[in-house]
């Protein structure tokens, strides 16, 4: 058998890569180590700053040099750390090797030891972890839910007048109107961004077990602590003081599972479109070319949303994983977090091929004002509510005799289809005041939805 040329495991990086290709910039191997060099390099330079460990400071196009090649950060550095790897047969240790040696090219030897100490690998991996990570989510992740979030709201507001049938347990009830129903996810969705906004991304920098104990040894008379929190904050994170060796993950955990909310309550869209569209609510909008099926020619298939629930869902596993084994470590430290974390790309991945999908999806589908004022028609009976209702106001208000009306009604509606011939035969019949009658005589299923449109005033604050 003739072996095929190497190829990707992972669909994210195959046939969906051009989804996800942002995440790569900063969930991959590759983005972990430009981050690892920029912590590097700039632990380099605030030593030198601030004549820490007897440093001389550099100048100012020395301090540039310096970081415009960790900026730089490419195909020649990842060839080279990888060829150093396979003889340290560690990561952090190659990329210490490899600011060495440019330290080493610009006549720099002098500092050499000053790169990477006072540091135990945890503390360049969870700064250069809390870097990549909240850029991925900034960057990529974020700017693709709130495009979807935007195309939800734009929806909503097309449709915020058009009555749609509701159905509770799958069953006709009390009609709302489609934008309505819609805005519910852009509410959901938006309280989740803006409790996302809390979220901390926490650093430490305190050495092999947390205590400071090898900088200390060094300089008893710096502040390291303060030291610490002034360098960590430099970098746009937030100070972790109290850890181990290892910086406690569980601002990872909470941001895995803010991430997951979001998800599930995506899911839940995603199916509830899937569903609207198979009971004709929503038109699907044929794409020029596409084939919905090797055999049936007619079909227009709504795999937008299905590949949606998919990749959520597998987002998900991930994200809940990654949350429930990140916040343990046994003792002062074990590695089972270093192979977990190569797997945050894979998880945030899935989202956003998800959201991808789902924005694709809204823009392939159109309301269908026919079939939803068909469906109301059709049900006039959930015009029961609005008629029991108003005969208990009536009895309360003294215009009225009527017993157990609630009784009345069921006995005239349930499990039972009824026309508008019906409802005014019985309306005309009861015993109720003449405005409350009018009122009820008036109504219709289309126009019986509250306070539904109005509801959509309240996403604007």
């Amino acid at each position: 058998m003739t072996s095929l040329p190497t190829q990707p495991i992972s669909p994210l990086d195959g046939r969906y890569r051009s989804a996800v290709a942002g995440l790569g910039d900063f969930l991959s191997e590759a983005g972990l180590n430009k981050a690892r060099v920029h912590v590097e390099v700039e632990w380099l330079v605030y030593l030198t700053e601030h004549s820490l460990l007897g440093a001389a400071p550099l100048s100012p196009a020395e301090v540039a040099e310096l970081r415009a090649w960790a900026a730089d950060f490419g195909q020649a550095e990842i060839d080279q750390l990888a060829e150093t790897e396979r003889t340290t047969q560690h990561d952090v240790k190659a990329v210490e090797y490899l600011v060495r040696g440019k330290l080493d090219e610009m006549d720099l030897g002098r500092l050499a030891e000053l790169t990477h100490v006072c540091c135990t690998s945890e503390d360049i991996n969870n700064l250069s972890y809390a870097i990549t990570v909240k850029q991925a989510v900034a960057e990529v992740w974020r700017p693709k839910l709130e495009a979807v979030v935007v195309e939800l709201a734009r929806q909503a507001e097309q449709y915020r007048e058009l009555p749609m049938m509701s159905r509770t347990h799958g069953q006709p009830a009390t009609p709302t109107t489609l934008g309505k129903e819609i805005a519910v996810f852009v509410h959901r969705l938006s309280r989740q961004v803006a409790q996302l906004d809390q979220i901390e991304y926490l650093g430490k920098f305190s050495g092999a077990t947390g205590t400071w104990a090898a900088h200390l040894a060094a300089d008893p008379d710096a502040d390291w602590l303060a030291i610490s929190r002034d360098f960590v904050e430099g970098l746009d994170l937030d100070w972790n003081p109290i850890t181990t060796q290892i910086e406690s993950h569980d601002w990872q955990a909470e941001l895995y599972s803010r991430i997951a909310h979001v998800n599930r309550i995506l899911h839940n869209l995603a199916t509830d479109i899937w569903s609207y569209i198979s009971i004709g609510y929503f038109r699907q909008i044929p794409v020029e070319g596409a084939t919905g099926s090797s055999t049936m020619p007619h079909k227009v298939n709504p795999i937008r949303f299905e590949n949606a629930e998919a990749n959520l869902e597998l987002s998900n596993a991930i994200l809940d994983s990654l949350a429930e084994t990140l916040v343990t470590s046994r003792w002062q430290r074990d590695l089972t977090d270093s192979s977990a974390q190569r797997n945050i790309g894979v998880g945030l991945g899935h989202s956003v091929l998800a959201l991808d999908n789902i924005l694709t999806g809204l823009g392939q589908i159109d309301a269908a004002p026919e079939a939803l004022a068909a469906d109301l028609d059709a049900n006039w009976e959930v015009l029961g509510e609005a008629i029991q209702t108003v005969i208990r106001a009536e009895v309360t208000a003294g215009r009225s005799t009527i017993t157990d009306p609630y009784a009345a009604l069921k006995e005239l509606t349930r499990g039972r289809r009824i026309g508008q011939a019906e409802l005014i035969e019985f309306v005309e019949g009861l015993e109720i005041g003449d405005a409350a009658k009018q009122r009820l005589l008036a109504l219709t299923p289309a126009t019986y939805t509250g306070a539904a449109a109005q509801l959509l005033d309240l996403l604007r604050g």
